[in-house]
């Protein structure tokens, strides 16, 4: 009930300040009456032209606005699967071979793209990632989850342990935040492939947040996928257990 109240004085002020009908006047008709009325039957309050005319531009605002909301609601990117979130980056990074591109993708708790940033723009075996920047632009879009993404120029779509140490650095930042990391895809050429998928994306903490920048350089791209680097991380898991 406090709640309520709170937002329909904040209503009220609102009102007051876009459209200049007297807060005394919109308190008195809402003591009896549905104070969206004002907006939807503005002659009840008896506007002078001035206030009507505010009145009429607010409601086109907000026509405009639902209107826009819902096309933006259809046309958000959302992701179900580590196929979506790489045909996506894929589509961003697939045939870059002059420089190393990483990018972050900024979820609302539905997986769906708030923004997408580029953290990182390197040469073709090295890069550099500033995690503050990073945190900076995750507070800013308020998510819930991130999903990072970049490219090797070289065309392999193996991750490095460069990949590996980088994700789990982020995840060493985020996961103390209730911030999960759900995903890095790895882009070369015009294929992808994705830790998580593949069972070798750092999901715990494993150390303090350290937000120094990070220099990459691409010396050791994994010639046996995966297999050594999931146990590494299972090895990991029993020890902070």
């Amino acid at each position: 009930m406090a709640t309520k109240q709170v937002y329909t004085d904040s209503f009220f002020e609102s009102l007051n300040k876009l459209t200049g009908i007297p807060m005394r006047k919109i308190k008195d008709y809402a003591k009896e009456n549905n104070p969206f009325n004002i907006l939807e039957h503005p002659m009840v309050v008896e506007p002078n032209d001035r206030q009507l005319e505010k009145i009429g531009k607010l409601k086109e605002f907000l026509a405009s606005y639902n209107v826009l909301k819902m096309t933006q609601e259809n046309e958000r990117i959302k992701f179900t699967s580590p196929q979506d979130a790489g045909k996506y980056f894929t589509s961003i990074l697939g045939g870059m071979k002059d420089k190393e591109r990483i990018l972050v993708a900024f979820l609302d708790n539905s997986n769906s793209i708030i923004e997408t940033k580029i953290i990182s723009e390197g040469g073709i075996n090295m890069s550099i990632v500033y995690p503050r920047d990073i945190l900076k632009m995750a507070i800013a879009n308020d998510c819930s989850n991130i999903l990072m993404a970049h490219n090797h120029p070289g065309g392999s779509t193996n991750p490095s342990k460069e990949d590996i140490d980088l994700t789990q650095r982020i995840v060493n930042i985020f996961k103390p935040l209730d911030i999960n990391v759900i995903d890095h895809i790895i882009v070369g050429g015009y294929s992808f492939s994705s830790m998580a998928e593949n069972g070798i994306l750092p999901s715990k903490s494993m150390d303090l947040a350290n937000y120094q920048p990070i220099n990459i350089t691409r010396t050791n791209v994994l010639s046996e996928p995966y297999e050594a680097q999931k146990e590494v991380l299972a090895n990991e898991e029993e020890l902070e257990m």
